[in-house]
């Protein structure tokens, strides 16, 4: 009888002290990536940021760009912070990309008609997730004429790069319109600490390696690229040396590759994933697609809506933990 009791009591006390053993695990697991607070780390290993900063640029494929020692600047970013090797743009022209990054879906949207879509965009969008979510946006806008500006192509601003100018919840709402702001206003917002939660940056034309700098009515691809760094130098250095930065993340990526690139849609492109928060020095060899960055935009902010193809596209957790 006491031999029984005996055993009986020791299979209890073991598996007690297996229970309590077993709970360290899972945090162990998640490591590096723990100390970002609130809900980061956890089950998605992307931490949370109280600033999210994307930077579009245009139209050249990744082997323009990285290794270019006419671009120092962003490639200085992309070896000190996190690069995406195997990152493609969804679709050519440019229009389906911004859909893409801000709505998850790009041609499902424009169909045939590309970068002449007129719009309305009624599909969940990035704009009603952050809405729902209480968190703040804006887009700033290189040489947008006016604050809540809808428009069409004025002088190097064009329509086709401010996918916020076609979403129905913007167009039918002058709040939300006014989240359309010119590009000037991104230092102010930094120096007085009224940055939003979420900011879609654009540069112009000129300074966007689309076109040739500004005076310079022909040039080459060389300049283009050349003049496209020294304006991320000049204007968001400043943002990433800032204290404000501390708990931010910046993605800048280029809408699609050469025209001549069709690679998985939109060729291959160049993507720097920046932030004090993110592996220093790491490059990533896994696909990702414009997709990928709305999904890390949203989680990133801890916003739960994750509009269209970012719902399924993959986690870019690789980069935090």
């Amino acid at each position: 009888m006491n031999l029984r009791y005996w055993t009986l009591f020791s299979a209890i006390a073991f598996a007690a002290l297996l229970c309590a053993c077993g709970g360290g695990s899972p945090s162990q697991a998640g490591g590096g990536s723990g100390g970002s607070g609130g809900n980061g780390g956890g089950s998605t290993g992307i931490p949370q940021f109280a600033h999210v900063f994307i930077l579009v640029e245009e139209n050249h494929s990744y082997s323009d760009v990285i290794g270019n020692s006419n671009m120092p600047y962003l490639n200085s970013l992309g070896s000190a912070y996190g690069l995406a090797t195997q990152y493609f743009a969804d679709a050519h022209p440019s229009l389906p990309n911004y859909f893409t990054l801000t709505a998850g879906a790009g041609t499902a949207i424009t169909g045939t008609q590309g970068d002449n879509y007129p719009g309305p965009v009624t599909q969940d969008n990035l704009v009603r997730a952050l809405t729902s979510a209480g968190k703040s946006w804006r887009f700033y806008g290189e040489a947008l004429p006016q604050i809540g500006y809808t428009g069409p192509d004025t002088g190097l601003y064009v329509h086709r790069h401010n996918p916020f100018s076609y979403l129905s919840d913007v167009l039918n709402s002058p709040v939300q319109a006014a989240n359309l702001v010119p590009f000037t206003q991104l230092s102010s917002d930094l120096s007085s600490g009224t940055l939003p939660a979420y900011a879609f940056i654009v540069p112009d034309l000129s300074n966007d390696a689309h076109d040739c700098p500004s005076g310079m009515p022909t040039c080459t691809d060389t300049q283009k690229l050349a003049n496209a760094d020294q304006w991320l130098k000049n204007n968001i250095d400043p943002l990433i040396k800032s204290s404000a930065f501390q708990n931010s993340l910046l993605i800048i990526t280029f809408d699609e590759g050469d025209a001549s690139d069709p690679a998985n849609g939109g060729g291959h492109v160049a993507t720097l994933i920046i932030s004090p928060k993110a592996k220093a020095g790491y490059q990533s060899t896994t696909l990702y697609q414009h997709e990928s960055t709305l999904r890390l935009t949203m989680k990133a902010l801890g916003v739960p809506d994750l509009p269209g193809g970012a719902a399924t596209a993959p986690d870019m957790t690789e980069f935090f933990q």
